[in-house]
């Protein structure tokens, strides 16, 4: 039987720097950061005071019936805006079988973070029994896909993805994979998280993972494999796309955007936050992503790196990108966009793996900013300051997670 393709026919995002994809792609490929103090909350008793939050947008406009919006938390809202963004952008219409043949895969690192902090809070102040009854609803981390499946109206198969930072890189593969297989042929997947809070910010605080050095400077804090870098910035929002098989895409004469050619998975097994030195699993992830694509490393160009920015991942990710591609790693372009949007824990992947996508399409590659003083242990092309042009065939989208769970994407140019 022949494999089935993979298209990607339409994307929506929602993060700090606003909501759509052409506010994203139009701020990271100018260099714009959207992290600032934290404004949320009082950030002063906590050591890091700085992140990329969501500015406020229209929830219920995305909701066939907006008042929906007003019992759903913020996670949810940002994957049900990101969802309709990228049905529309699609101009997909879910009728007769295809209603059955569509699933969605939308996945969260932590889950409902914001409504656990309210309700434990509510609890202690005012006793159990004036728990909200939408608290269960809000806080587990399968809703958001629960809900957008809902709001279409499509009974393909449907669950939520819970690995870390890696989230929604295992959401976009898995949903590809049911298209390759057969099970479907429409996917809505990607990931969300809203976990820029005083207990997301504090807990993520003490494993000393977050930056406590450019709270004067936040823009300045995310600079990922720069020698000054010294811990990530979070960020929060969602990204979606539309996964759809190829045929059934250019019969509807779809725009396609990009194809998903290869998909890698793996596991540390090694500690439950720090990285082997050399990247032991992340190397086998993104060969495995080659393999499953049929490619030569040769013929991949640029690598949307994890890069979180913090000293040890920073340093693996780099010798595991030269284990993989031997000499042509110095051939490579690799840039890390957490730098301007963040890390977006449960929607990294998502909304990086959109400016991948994006990359083909403006044919320039976003680079990786506050990049100042080079670290020696971190010695590849991390496309400094600016962006640069590019007219490659293949874009690596790497996401590695906590518990060392690790998923690589890697898509063509359509």
């Amino acid at each position: 039987m022949e494999r089935r393709r993979v298209a990607v026919t339409g994307m929506g995002a929602v993060c700090g720097f606003g909501a759509g994809v052409d506010v994203l792609t139009d701020s990271v490929f100018a260099g714009k950061s959207c992290v600032t103090r934290i404004k949320g909350f009082d950030p002063a008793a906590f050591p890091c005071q700085i992140g990329a939050e969501c500015p406020d947008f229209d929830a219920p406009s995305y909701f066939v019936e907006p008042r929906d919006a007003r019992r759903l938390e913020q996670s949810i809202l940002q994957a049900t805006a990101a969802a309709k963004m990228a049905v529309l952008d699609s101009g997909i219409s879910f009728e007769g079988d295809l209603k059955t043949r569509t699933g969605v895969f939308i996945g969260s690192g932590i889950g409902g973070l914001r409504t656990l902090e309210e309700q434990i809070m509510r609890s202690a102040e005012k006793g159990a029994e004036r728990i909200s009854p939408f608290f269960i609803i809000n806080a587990i981390a399968n809703m958001p896909a629960g809900v957008v499946a809902k709001e279409w109206g499509v009974h393909g198969p449907c669950f939520c993805v819970t690995s870390a930072c890696a989230t929604s890189g295992h959401s976009i593969g898995e949903a590809a994979l049911a298209i390759r297989h057969g099970r479907t042929d429409v996917m809505i997947a990607g990931g969300t998280e809203s976990a820029l809070n005083q207990v997301g910010i504090g807990g993520f605080s003490t494993l000393k993972a977050l930056t406590f050095d450019f709270n004067d400077e936040p823009k300045k804090g995310s600079r990922p494999f720069e020698k000054r870098r010294s811990g990530f910035v979070m960020g929060e929002g969602s990204g979606v796309m539309i996964l759809e098989e190829w045929e059934h895409a250019v019969a509807r004469n779809a725009k396609i955007y990009a194809e998903v050619v290869g998909y890698g998975a793996s596991a540390d097994a090694y500690h439950v936050t720090a990285p082997p030195e050399d990247g032991a699993g992340a190397q086998l992830a993104m060969r495995w992503a080659m393999e499953d694509a049929g490619i030569r490393r040769e013929e991949v160009t640029y690598v949307n790196a994890h890069g979180t920015s913090t000293p040890l991942n920073d340093r693996a990710e780099t010798a595991a990108i030269k284990a993989v591609f031997g000499d042509h790693a110095y051939k490579l372009k690799v840039s890390s966009t957490k730098s301007m949007h963040g890390h977006l824990l449960g929607a990294a992947a998502a909304i990086e793996g959109i400016l991948s996508i994006k990359a083909f399409e403006r044919n320039e590659l976003p680079p990786t900013i506050n990049y100042v003083e080079p670290d020696p242990d971190c010695d590849l092309d991390y496309v400094p300051n600016e962006a640069v042009p590019f007219s490659g065939d293949y874009t690596m989208c790497n996401t590695f997670g906590f518990g060392g769970q690790n998923a690589v994407l890697l898509f063509r140019r359509a």
